[in-house]
């Protein structure tokens, strides 16, 4: 029997060879590709190596040397340059015609060495699993074992030695291809990790172009509409035309409201900040108050209707000075996520305690939510959202499904390899002894220890550095050692399993001490068992090798779950990303153009009995206006946001002065970056959103200066107050600038002579958080003359 056919090493035993592979215990993502391909190369090269030593000494003439080296040198280099090669595609021509050629090198030596080379052909199955479809490739697989087994048994080799060997072809033919595709896997998920947010992005960008069309398309083509209705009755009914005026500020109000409600909506709260704000509001309260968070992983949509839902049942139970106890608790299990809140002060009699427009946003994402008093007589508020398995739909959706599928296939191979693994020293301890108790009591360390090895080491979610992994450790190194006493000669076990499994357990110094220490003890226990120096120096390079192998295929089965979960995690991310791009969006872009139109509609029905031609001219701006919005309503769907600072900077002042705001205004004729433009007129269109919500405003600068290095932005007016500077929204951290995803306060546009809110807005965190991604500033307050200052600084 070749030294190769080993599947695991033991005493009086012929050499084995196993994979390993010199890596430095590290868990970056990045080293992973340099792992698997170190044990490769020592497993596949060590592969070969031990069948050339293993036949050349019965081929003693030069020219069949010259063969056998030049045959398993092909074989080397197609399996290491092609097949190992994660960029290489196993669905191309070349790797079909490889194939081949693997197929020629491995049986065509097989009439001059006979059962010497009956291994090589191992070479053939691992590749045929990589390049062929599963349908073709598991059937190769099983050719190529029966061809094996079919040398053996044509060389007269025993019967245990023939079933071994069968054993051996699936084992080393499983395990190149578990190497290379792990190897290759973490390279695909790296690569595709972009395309997936990509993809995920898309999808979400025609969802918002959707809600966009349904909430804004209609309103804004009606008072298109109305606007060039009321053009021409301007010149027949002034009285009709004021109606149609006025029809046009109503909708640009309400529109301007759904606009803040979607925006809203579309932002992302912090489950963990809201429950922690709620405990500071209820104990300031008096308010007993227990917290239970276990929200797991959950999606965008479901982790931000949970912490509203927590914001307004707190909110309702604050209400009532009779409440003394108040429970909150989150738990995510079986596919749901829960939200209870308990209090003993809320009736469900009262109105505010229904919540009444919880159920139809929890029923949007297939939830439930009820609300009663029990039979404790405390109220309580539980609402229940399914959690989805995985994120996204559509070609994201089948995108992850594939590699989940990929992932799962392995994961399900590597018990096969183990296995096998206890397959072979089973067989070789019939070899060695035919006393039932022995063969008893090897078998059943041999089960034990893959029982242990499934349920625990192999588990990708198993925490591995903990006390408990450390004894499970000690408990796998009593069932390798523990028989060695009244086994003798005669042990057989599986010392790779407990050096991998400690490799991944241990602190890196301690593991590869721990790893050394075993390496010697097998060592000196086959020297005590009576092998010679040739057969001692196979059997610990074959442990070593087992042992890397073992680490090697943990580490990398983990490291693609790992990989895995966090590239899903960062598709969540881009979404949650573009929804709030598309919050800000919606608040910076549409917010003056919709404040515009209802003020100067407004403007143009009070002096349309006045001036007429004024007022002409007041209504075709609405209609400009309007055609604004409409481009600002696609360049929100789409991501593309590049604005005209110039025509940004006309607008407003006609906005102003429609408001009856005297305007001095300083623009630059420089050509700027797109960027800095685009952030700029963001600026400049919040910052006169603001003017006009403020009857108090009088005057009005604006003004743009070259600075060192930068383009600064000020806007300056006398009446507005209601911007504060961004520590001072945040007491608690004056370096934070603000939540960008708080909801923004409404911004509705009202007659000049009306009262005014005066709420401070959230347009501070949107353009705080635009102009830092350029790496300039933003301040907002009030100077010591009581003036407003706006100021932006931009590098460019």
């Amino acid at each position: 029997m070749s030294p190769v056919a080993a599947l695991e090493p033991s005493t009086g035993r012929s050499a084995t060879a196993e994979p390993r592979g010199t890596t430095a215990a590290d868990r970056r993502p990045r080293l992973a590709t340099y792992l698997a391909s170190a044990i490769i190369v020592v497993v596949i090269a060590g592969f070969s190596v031990i069948g050339v030593v293993g036949l050349l000494p019965a081929s003693v003439d030069g020219l069949h040397a010259l063969y056998a080296v030049a045959a398993v040198a092909g074989l080397l280099g197609i399996q290491l340059l092609w097949f190992s090669r994660p960029s290489a595609r196993l669905d191309s021509v070349t790797s079909r015609v490889l194939l081949a050629v693997v197929v020629v090198l491995a049986y065509v030596p097989l009439p001059t060495f006979g059962i010497l080379w009956a291994d090589m052909p191992d070479f053939v199955g691992g590749a045929a699993l990589l390049v062929l479809p599963p349908r073709y490739a598991w059937p190769t697989l099983g050719v190529v074992a029966l061809s094996e087994v079919w040398v053996y048994h044509t060389f007269g080799a025993s019967p245990l030695d023939t079933i071994y060997i069968g054993f051996s072809a699936c084992f080393y033919s499983i395990l190149y291809y578990l190497l290379a595709r792990l190897a290759r896997m973490v390279h695909e998920l790296h690569r595709a990790r972009t395309e997936l947010a990509q993809r995920a992005v898309a999808e979400q960008r025609l969802a918002f172009a959707r809600d966009l069309h349904d909430l804004l398309g209609l309103s804004l083509s009606a008072i298109a509409l109305k606007g060039e209705l009321a053009q021409r009755l301007m010149r027949k009914s002034v009285e009709a035309a004021k109606a149609e005026l006025g029809e046009i500020t109503a909708t640009a109000q309400r529109t301007l409201s759904d606009v803040r409600a979607v925006s809203h909506g579309y932002r992302e709260l912090s489950l963990e900040k809201e429950s922690r704000t709620a405990e500071t509001l209820l104990s300031a309260s008096d308010v007993a108050v227990r917290v239970h968070l276990d929200q797991g992983d959950l999606p965008v949509q479901a982790r931000t209707l949970l912490a509203k839902v927590l914001r307004e049942g707190v909110t309702n139970v604050l209400r009532y000075s009779e409440v003394e106890h108040c429970e909150i608790d989150v738990r995510h299990h079986d596919g749901k996520v829960t939200l209870e809140i308990v209090n003993d002060g809320v009736t469900a009699d009262d109105p505010a305690a229904t919540l009444a427009t919880l159920p139809d946003e929890v029923a949007a994402l297939g939830g439930t939510a009820t609300a009663k008093t029990g039979s404790d007589g405390r109220f309580r508020l539980r609402v229940e959202l399914p959690v989805p398995e995985r994120l996204g739909s559509g070609a994201a959706h089948e995108a992850e499904q594939q590699t989940e599928t990929e992932s799962k296939r392995i994961r399900r191979l590597l018990p096969v390899v183990m296995s096998l693994m206890a397959c072979g020293a089973t067989l070789h301890v019939l070899e060695l002894t035919t006393q039932p108790w022995q063969v008893i009591l090897v078998v059943g360390s041999i089960v034990a220890l893959l029982a242990l090895q499934f349920s625990y080491f192999n588990r990708p979610a198993t925490n591995l550095r903990t006390a408990q992994s450390y004894g499970m450790v000690f408990v796998q190194a009593c069932l390798v050692y523990l028989p060695l006493l009244p086994l003798g000669p005669n042990w057989v076990s599986l010392p790779g399993l407990l050096i991998g499994s400690s490799l991944l357990v241990l602190p890196p110094v301690a593991g590869w001490v721990f790893f050394a220490l075993n390496i010697a003890a097998y060592a000196e226990i086959q020297r005590i068992s009576g092998a010679d120096i040739t057969s001692t120096v196979f059997y610990t390079a074959a442990t070593v090798m087992t042992g890397l192998a073992v680490f090697g295929l943990l580490w990398l089965v983990r490291l693609v779950t790992e990989l895995d979960n966090t590239r899903r995690r960062l598709a969540e991310m881009a979404l949650a990303e573009e929804r709030l791009r598309f919050a800000r969006d919606l608040h910076d872009l549409l917010g003056m153009s919709l404040s515009a139109i209802a003020l100067k509609s407004e403007l143009t029905a009070r002096i349309l009995s006045l001036d007429r031609h004024r007022a002409a001219d007041e209504l075709a701006e609405v209609l400009g206006l309007t055609r604004q919005a409409l481009s600002d309503v696609r360049s929100v769907a789409s991501g593309y946001r590049e604005l005209s600072l110039a025509s940004e900077s006309r607008t407003a002042k006609s906005v102003l002065i429609s408001a009856d705001v005297r305007v001095r205004m300083e623009m630059l004729e420089d050509e700027l970056p797109t960027p800095v433009r685009t952030v700029l007129a963001v600026v400049l269109r919040e910052g006169v959103t603001n003017v006009l919500r403020h009857s108090k405003v009088e005057s009005c600068e604006i003004a743009m200066h070259r600075t060192d290095g930068g383009i600064s932005l000020d806007i300056v007016n006398d009446g507005v107050g209601g911007y504060r500077d961004a520590r001072a929204e945040n007491p608690e951290n004056p370096d934070d600038p603000g939540d960008p995803a708080e909801p923004p306060a409404p911004v509705v546009p009202a007659p000049r002579t009306a009262p005014r809110d005066s709420s401070p807005g959230s347009g501070i965190g949107n353009l705080s958080h635009r102009v830092a991604d350029l790496g300039g500033e933003l301040t907002a307050g009030v100077e010591a003359d009581g003036r407003f200052r706006l100021r932006a600084v931009v590098p460019v």
